[in-house]
């Protein structure tokens, strides 16, 4: 680091993406990445565009604002879109949360790196011996709260009226629900900002619609909220989102039926792959999300992830003391998944001779 950073960020640890390596052609479980790409009908809309790119793009994105608003049946004051959910978590945190937040202690990992970036005092709630979030744990304790459901890495889901009792028993305070893995399998609380004003939704295009490249998200919330994540946005990047991004995400909600087909194809793969990792032996959190995390008693965590990646098959894994025995595994096609298996058995039967 040079000698003119400033002090406070001198020992913080940045996020740390999944790796993307180029050494050779991988399977690339490590993501959460779909393996399918958006479909002709969502790519042929960007064609329009192209001559137009030496504009900027409309800064509040009123067009896909109102297409979200009426796809998800609210009105457009309740959306605001980012460029990824992770800039607006970024300006939720700079919002909001100055008095702090609590979060779990195994969650996304870039709360604890935003907090730090942004000088907000933070909790870690430890989840459950069985990596379940316990909600007695936020009931009323009277601070902001970030909870991504599904968890990640876990995948496991809370139920709405889990979240609806923090929501009632924090009045004062935000309560910002990480939706980005909700379409494989969890319960959105989109319905429930109608009648909280406390309550934040963030969704993201780079799960289930294909899109992570588009680098495209939106939040959902009472109107005063989107409010205040537009007055960070334009204090930061009015142009944020651009014109390709924007074009594309309209023609995916006009698109949603693929999507839907996608997202059932995942989860259909998901369950066949948890059941025969269980017939290995794997040890597997209730998933709803797309990718598994799992660990194996004959094997650690560390090790697996470098024998599949030998193999050239990417996983994810963490050296955090409670999960450095698990790894997460996105869902691919179900090839991609047969191979993940193959591999899978032959380093479990090699290890046990």
């Amino acid at each position: 680091m040079s000698r003119f950073l400033a002090n406070r960020f001198t020992y913080m640890d940045a996020y740390i993406p999944g790796e993307q390596p180029s050494d050779m052609e991988y399977i690339k479980l490590n993501t959460n990445e779909m393996p399918f790409p958006p479909p002709d009908k969502v790519t042929a809309t960007v064609k329009a565009e192209l001559d137009k790119l030496r504009l900027y793009p409309n800064p509040d994105g009123i067009r896909l604002v109102k297409r979200l608003a009426e796809f998800y049946k609210v009105k457009p004051e309740n959306v605001i879109i980012g460029n990824g959910s992770d800039e607006l978590l970024a300006f939720a945190f700079l919002a909001f949360f100055e008095g702090g937040v609590a979060f779990p202690d195994i969650t996304y990992g870039f709360y604890p790196v935003y907090a730090k970036l942004y000088d907000v005092p933070y909790q870690e709630i430890p989840l459950l011996d069985d990596l379940s979030v316990n909600i007695n744990d936020y009931t009323a304790i009277g601070k902001n709260i970030v909870l991504a459901n599904p968890n990640a890495p876990t995948g496991i889901s809370l139920g709405l009226d889990d979240i609806e009792t923090i929501a009632q028993s924090n009045p004062d305070h935000v309560l910002l629900i990480d939706e980005a893995y909700v379409d494989f399998g969890g319960s959105s609380a989109v319905k429930l900002t109608q009648r909280h004003e406390n309550l934040l939704v963030i969704h993201t295009y780079s799960k289930s619609r294909s899109m992570a490249g588009a680098r495209l998200g939106f939040a959902i919330g009472a109107a005063s909220l989107i409010e205040d994540l537009n007055k960070m946005k334009y204090s930061f990047n009015p142009y944020n989102v651009n014109r390709l991004a924007q074009v594309m995400g309209e023609a995916a909600l006009d698109n949603d039926d693929f999507f839907e087909e996608k997202r059932h194809e995942i989860v259909a793969v998901r369950e066949y792959t948890k059941e025969k990792l269980q017939e290995m032996g794997f040890i597997l959190t209730d998933s709803k999300a797309n990718f598994l995390f799992c660990k194996h008693p004959d094997i650690g965590g560390f090790e697996l992830y470098s024998k599949l990646k030998e193999k050239g098959i990417l996983i994810r894994q963490w050296d955090k003391p409670r999960i450095s025995d698990y790894v997460r595994i996105t869902i691919g096609t179900k090839t991609q998944m047969d191979a993940l298996l193959t591999a899978v058995e032959e380093i479990i039967m090699r290890k046990k001779l």
